[in-house]
This record gives C-alpha cells, sequence and structure tokens, in this order.
C-alpha cells in the first residue's frame, strides 16, 4: 500500500491510452485491452461533446480509470436484461471497465471515477447505468464496490467471458477458458 497522495482525476484522452492498456492488462488480463479497442471503447463514451471516461493520476503515474459507454452507444446484447430495467434502455449507459492499480486502492479512487462519469452523463442525458461486474473478484469486492456506490443486482449471467476467452483474451483466474459469473447491475441516476 502506498501513502495517499494528491489524486488528481480528469476526463480521459488518447494520450492516456499507452498507460490505460498496461494498466488493464495487469489488472484483467492478457490481451483485454490493446491499440484498437481502447480507442472504440473511449469513442462510445462520447456525445454531445461531453466525455464520460475519466482517469486518475498519482503524478505522471496512471493509478485508476474508468470507460463508460454512452446511451445508444453501446450494444445491448445477450447478457443484458432490459425488461428489468426500471428506465427506457436508450437513457440507459454503460460502465464498461472500472480499474484501479493494486497499491491504491482502499482511498476511494474507483468511487470518484464512477462520480465523475455519471456527472458526465447525466449532462448527456443518461438515466442509468449498466455493468457487468466480476463476481469471481477478490471477496466479491467488484459487486461489494458497485453495490456501495448504489448499484442494484439485475441478474447473473454464468460464463459471461467465456466466448472471449477462447478470442485471446486470458482470464487472470481461467486462462483461455474462462467460465466466470458476470452480476448485471444497474445505477439509476438522481436529476
Amino acid at each position: 500500500m502506498v501513502t495517499k497522495k494528491e489524486i488528481i482525476y480528469r476526463e480521459m484522452s488518447a494520450e492516456d491510452f499507452e498507460q490505460i492498456i498496461a494498466l488493464g492488462n495487469h489488472v484483467h488480463g492478457d490481451g483485454y485491452l490493446n491499440q484498437q479497442n481502447i480507442k472504440q471503447w473511449f469513442d462510445k463514451g462520447l456525445k454531445n461533446n461531453i466525455n464520460a471516461n475519466y482517469v486518475a493520476y498519482d503524478g505522471d503515474k496512471l493509478v485508476g480509470f474508468r470507460i463508460t459507454y454512452s446511451p445508444e452507444q453501446w450494444d445491448i446484447d445477450q447478457w443484458s436484461t432490459p425488461s428489468k430495467w426500471q428506465v427506457e434502455p436508450s437513457l440507459v449507459s454503460y460502465f464498461k471497465c472500472n480499474t484501479v492499480d493494486e497499491n491504491y486502492r482502499g482511498y476511494g479512487i474507483g468511487s470518484q471515477l464512477l462520480k465523475d462519469s455519471i456527472n458526465a452523463l447525466n449532462a448527456q442525458g443518461a438515466k442509468a447505468g449498466v455493468s457487468h461486474l466480476w463476481m469471481q473478484s477478490p471477496g466479491n469486492s467488484a459487486v461489494k464496490y458497485f453495490t456501495k456506490c448504489g448499484g442494484e443486482l439485475v441478474q447473473e449471467h454464468p460464463d459471461k467471458w467465456h466466448e472471449d476467452s477462447k478470442n485471446g483474451y486470458s482470464c487472470i483466474l481461467c486462462g483461455f477458458d474462462c467460465h466466470c459469473s458476470a452480476a448485471e447491475m444497474i445505477i439509476y441516476f438522481n436529476d
């Protein structure tokens, strides 16, 4: 654990991509991020000249990031259950990825990145945000964190990342045959 320092939060930009790829692959597993998908994911968070993607820095070191898709800029697929959402799907954003360096966890960095994204999403017109939380995270910390931030369980999805693992994603627990489960969760925004 590091000594708590002054963390700087700001909108993500292309200049952050190299450090985001390195941190993302270290935390989530090799093949999770690359030059192609980081650009695609980043662009999905831009709407009405508002950026919903955020980064956290300790000096020059990236210590956390949040990638968020704006409403109507992501595909609602078989892993989503819009019939259980309490708002129109066209008003729902997607929290793609929240990543914090293991040496900086416990300082509220992930929560602040989420708050910053929600503020941007509100300005974009979103009313809620959905995410798929990794249930096999140590102590199920991902679900606990999202619940503490106001997230509500929608549905559990076994084998959520299995197809990704067959296509080059190496899960840090399962390797290239991932059978981890996802908790589909939603946060409703206050206006």
